[in-house]
Order: structure tokens, then sequence, then C-alpha cells
């Protein structure tokens, strides 16, 4: 007998429509043999399944069942395709928790915990990891453009602090770009983290765990192109940059980047795939880790799918052995 699976889409910040392509991509690879898929769109109108007829039917929000057609549907495990708020962020891993229904990603904790940044890199430092030296400013709080100056050196990164797809985040080299920067960043959160620039080159590497082994994907390099200062949202999704798979590097560097990145999956306790960004210093031969996606891009645009194939895999296969994963694991 196939499982039901909801595939929850959406969301309720600018990355619904990265979570929407991220979504088409799995339902597509999603083993249809196995698995009866109903995509669920969450988003600020309400929570929706959507029938090939186009019609909508809401989703009982007290257990998270769907009635159709005089039929209660209730679901074996959820396939998390959200990137932003509620997916990434542990809220909707707290509601399936209560509801003792299984998916397919990091824990309501950890998804919390690695979806601010500020605490991703304060856990990951007391823990031997090495990342970049940061500010946080808070909105209510005010702040002086001087005395960030004076803590950290330029060039920095300003970002928002709670988010991803490099949504609101900008590249300063000098001291008048600071706080159009930093207001930048706060339209999108009401924190923001302010990050200085670590040389190097820039990988990022997938990681799962399966069976109770952990395995580290093929790593990714990662290159915008000249025209652009870093690897901001275009950069991502709009074709501005080299991703090469599997990266061209030395065993000493590769090794380095799988035991680093097996460190976090574990300093964090990540379930599922993640994907983790990191600046390849040379000169001190080692990484730093920069985040943690706990819900990684699933979209042809995204590096997963990349690193799967690189793998000798197939989505298809790699997908199920998420699902088998989180349902085994409850």
């Amino acid at each position: 007998m196939k499982k039901k699976i909801a595939l929850v889409t959406g969301g309720y910040s600018g990355e619904a429509t990265i979570s929407y392509r991220s979504a088409n991509t799995i339902y597509t690879h999603l083993d249809k043999e196995k698995y009866e898929v109903y995509k669920i769109d969450v988003n600020p109108e309400g929570w929706f399944y959507e029938g090939q007829d186009g019609s909508k039917t809401g989703i009982n929000k007290n257990d998270f069942t769907l009635d159709l057609e005089g039929k209660k549907i209730s679901f074996d495990a959820v396939f998390i395709g959200m990137h932003g708020t509620p997916g990434e962020d542990g809220k909707l891993q707290g509601y399936f928790d209560m509801l003792r229904l299984p998916y397919t990603s990091c824990d309501a904790a950890t998804s919390a915990l690695t979806f601010n940044k500020r605490y991703t890199t304060a856990v990951a430092s007391v823990s031997g990891i090495p990342v970049a030296k940061s500010v946080v400013l808070f909105k209510h709080t005010g702040y002086h453009a001087e005395e960030i100056l004076s803590a950290l050196q330029l060039p920095v990164f300003v970002k928002p602090n709670n988010g991803g797809s490099s949504i609101g985040m900008s590249k300063v080299s000098e001291p008048s770009g600071l706080t159009a920067a930093i207001e930048k960043a706060f339209k999108e959160d009401e924190q923001v983290l302010i990050e200085q620039m670590i040389e190097g080159r820039e990988f990022t590497v997938g990681v799962f765990r399966s069976n109770n082994q952990i395995t580290v994907l093929p790593i990714t390099e990662v290159e915008a192109h000249k025209e652009m200062e870093f690897f901001d949202f275009e950069a991502k999704y709009g074709g501005k940059s080299t991703e090469t798979t599997p990266a061209a590097i030395s065993d000493e560097w590769k090794q380095a980047l799988e035991t680093t990145a097996k460190k976090v999956y574990q300093v964090f306790n990540c379930r599922g795939v993640v994907r983790i960004d990191f600046i390849f210093n040379a000169k001190e031969s080692r990484p730093y880790m920069l985040e943690i996606n706990t819900i990684p891009g699933q979209s042809a645009a995204s590096v997963i799918p990349q690193q799967v194939s690189a793998m000798g895999g197939n989505l298809q296969s790699f997908y199920s052995q998420l699902l088998d994963e989180a349902i085994q694991k409850h």
C-alpha cells in the first residue's frame, strides 16, 4: 500500500517563489509507485491542497488532514519543500512534532537555531568550528556605525540575521556604504548580522543521514561572475554564477571540508539533507563556516540535485531515502 505524503511548499516570506520551484522538482521525482503525493500550499491566505483540476481544498489544521470526496486523508509523512518561515525556522516542525507526524528536515530546535545566523555562528564557535568575526544589530536598540567599524575590518557583509537566498544582503567596502546596507537588511528582518569578509574560495557542501550513516555529497565550488561582487540572489537564481561539481580541489582541501561538514552536521544534530556554506582560507588552510541551510533548494538551479547526480545517484532514489529515514526514525 502506498504511503501518503504531504509535500509542503509556499511560505510567508519572499522565499516562497523559490519554494515553489523546489516543490516542482521534488514532486516530479518522488516515486509515484511508492507514494501518493499531495502538494500542500501554505501561504498567508491559508493552507490548501490544489487538485489536478485547479480546485483548492483547505487543510484541517487540527490534525493536518484533508477531506476529499467524502474521504479523510491522513498523511504518513511530510516532505518539507519550503524555504523561509514557517517551514525552515522550526515553526512547522514543532507543529508536526505535536501531531507526531514524521517530516524530512531537522527538528524544531535545530531549525530555529540555524535560521538565526548569529546563534548558529555562536554555537559553531564554541564547538571549535571556524567562523567569521561578526556583530549583530537589533532594530529596537539602534546602532553606531563608528562602533561597528572599530570592531570589524572592511570589507564586511551585511545581511538579515534570519532568512536565506541572500535576500537583503550587501557587501560594504567603504565606510560610507555601511548605513544604507544596514537599512536595506532591516527591511527584511528585525535583526541584522554584519560579518567581516574572509578571503578565500567559496564552497557549498551537501550532507545527509541515511541508515545511521552521515554521507557528504560531492563538494561544489561557487564562483560569482566578475560583474557580481558576491554570491547574492541574482547570482544564485539569475545565472550570474558558475557552480563546479565536484570542485577541482586537492585531497587535503577535500578532506578538510568533508570533516568540517560532518562535524557541523553532528554538532547541530541535523536530520535529512542540509547544505553548509564555507569559505576556504588558503593561508590558514582551513574552511570557515558561513551558514547552514536546513532545507536546501531543490530547483533546477540548486546545488543539491547537482551533487546527487555527481555522486552517481538520482533524485527519485535520494528523495525516497530521505522519506524512509524520516519515517523509520519517527
